[in-house]
């Protein structure tokens, strides 16, 4: 197994980083600044950052399998994926950034000509933003079989119905279309019933009802709506992929999304880090620097052995991916989504710790950084469903090996 990068992804690498250098961290002061006044426009700043990234052929890296993207594996893109998730507004200058990612990559797989013209051509353009309705507040949204929204043949319309929420970005006066998962057939086997559709948000019946928190935090402009869909009539064309189809497209869309997820937050573990080393050799208690204190030296040492375990798992699960497959890798896949986010959250907690009062203020990006990780132990499949797959695939690996292994 190796993890060794091809000439064109180290080359890839380089330049995100001078980018990142030059434009990203030097301007995100004035991002937060432009969101304060206008919280629900879209900035000037991640506008004419997005122009530059286009120019330098810094757009949509992500996307494998379309000449629009930039051809790489899921193990090239992986390590990309971690220097853009060193910054908050890093993934949407790069059109690198989520929902958009999945959904783009699910009309680029699914798509109709028709779809791809219409929805992806501006979302790979920069032009839109999309969202992705799933989860639903009336329901235990872990298990994907519980929803209960209604995709409904009327003719050559299908008619829409159901409450979603957690539709992150359809707070972003760009979102303009969304994918929508709901049930088509209540009576067909449990993975069989679910089927995705195309919804732009500016159909009638379609009513943001709230934008959502995330520990006090709006995520402005991108936002997190709850969305209200009532008799909301769609063009049967708008179907992906076929009736029952949903479970099918949720899976290939999940497993480079969860990659995508768990590198970035490996990207804001590094980078808490670094800023943890940096303010306890600045500051000074009780007679000596804070990184002569033996607590906080142990805190750095733990931080650096857990993410180089978290960027190997996640590496490794990249690789299998490329390699033997999404199902064959899904066990990596399940890992990963429990670790890299729990890792990042103890590195963050440890660099709030060292930074005091300025720690849990808006003077840092670790309070956000750590709201935002918090999230990912919920979103894409909570631990605990991950945690259950993990235990149920070893129990099966163990049983149908069992006698077969040498004594020790």
């Amino acid at each position: 197994m190796s993890f060794e990068l091809s000439a064109k992804a180290k080359e890839l690498q380089r330049r995100l980083q001078r980018f990142m250098a030059a434009y990203l961290y030097p301007n995100e002061q004035r991002f937060h600044e432009e969101v304060a006044r206008e919280r629900w426009k879209p900035t000037k700043i991640v506008e004419e950052l997005k122009s530059k990234a286009r120019d330098e052929g810094l757009w949509n890296l992500f996307l494998p399998r379309d000449p629009n993207g930039a051809g790489l594996t899921n193990l090239e893109y992986a390590p990309l994926c971690e220097i853009m998730g060193r910054s908050h507004m890093a993934p949407e200058v790069f059109n690198c950034s989520a929902p958009d990612t999945g959904n783009m990559e699910v009309l680029a797989r699914y798509g109709t000509l028709e779809q791809k013209e219409k929805w992806l051509k501006p979302l790979l353009a920069g032009e839109i933003r999309s969202c992705f309705a799933m989860t639903e507040p009336d329901v235990a949204s872990s298990d994907a079989t519980n929803i209960s929204a209604s995709i409904v043949r009327d003719g050559e319309d299908y008619l829409i119905n159901g409450r979603k929420w957690w539709s992150s970005g359809a707070g972003d006066p760009r979102c303009k279309i969304a994918i929508f998962m709901g049930k088509s057939d209540p009576a067909a086997p449990a993975h069989k019933q679910q089927s995705m559709i195309l919804v732009p948000l500016d159909t009638p019946g379609v009513a943001i009802v709230r934008l959502l928190t995330v520990f006090g935090y709006d995520h402005a402009p991108h936002g997190h709506a709850e969305i209200n869909f009532e008799n909301v009539r769609v063009p049967a064309t708008n179907m992906l992929l076929g009736e029952g189809r949903g479970f099918e497209i949720a899976q290939g869309r999940l497993g480079p999304g969860r990659i995508h997820h768990c590198m970035r937050c490996i990207g804001i573990a590094e980078r808490a880090l670094e800023a943890m080393c940096k303010r306890v050799e600045s500051r000074v208690a009780f007679g000596k620097p804070l990184a002569k204190q033996g607590t906080i030296r142990a805190g750095i040492a733990e931080s650096r052995m857990e993410i180089e375990q978290a960027r190997l798992l996640t590496l490794k699960a990249a690789y299998m991916m490329d390699t033997v497959g999404n199902k064959a890798a899904r066990a990596e896949i399940a890992m990963i989504k429990v670790v890299a986010p729990n890792v990042a959250l103890r590195v963050l907690d440890r660099a709030i710790q060292a930074h005091g009062g300025a720690g849990v203020s808006q003077d840092t990006f670790l309070a956000s950084s750590w709201a935002m990780a918090r999230t990912l132990r919920l979103a894409d499949g909570p631990d605990e469903v991950h945690v259950e797959s993990i235990a149920k695939w070893e129990l099966a690996k163990n049983k149908n090996t069992e006698g077969t292994s040498e004594p020790r």
